[in-house]
């Protein structure tokens, strides 16, 4: 499978923010969210067609990263690099700063797909997502 990569801008606001002033740790998960989504929406196959292939994707495992906090109105590029769809669809993501492009956050998710009519876990993709990825910038 090639790899794809996809990248969005997000924008620190202010209820992101702890008590120090910096991006609270949880909401990297929704950052990363976001850029999961936009990265499924480029390729065509977004959480609305995988219901329709009675399929889910939950998170089975993620690791993370913190290397330096973002702050409040700053603006950060999430780039998602696509590693597999099988036996687990795996995401790599970057989290830098859009100006300096300096390093901010780094993860990986592993999501494992599963029958939403069995909850039985499958070990591979719909036809109809590994075309949306064969197709992907032809």
């Amino acid at each position: 499978m090639k790899k794809i990569e996809t990248n969005c801008t997000i924008s620190v606001e202010f209820f992101d923010l702890d008590p120090m002033n910096v991006v609270w740790h949880g909401n990297y998960l929704k950052y990363l969210e976001t850029a999961r989504c936009d990265l499924l929406e480029k390729l065509g196959y977004t959480y609305d067609d995988m219901k329709q292939d009675d399929s889910a994707y939950p998170i089975a495992k993620m690791d993370l990263k913190f290397i330096k906090p973002a702050k409040f109105k700053q603006k950060l590029n999430v780039k998602c690099t696509l590693e597999s769809i099988e036996p687990a669809l795996i995401i790599k993501y970057l989290i830098t700063d859009s100006n300096s492009n300096e390093k901010i956050f780094k993860a990986q998710s592993m999501q494992l797909r599963i029958d939403i009519k069995t909850m039985q876990t499958m070990y591979t993709a719909p036809e109809r997502f590994k075309k949306c990825i064969e197709d992907f910038n032809k």
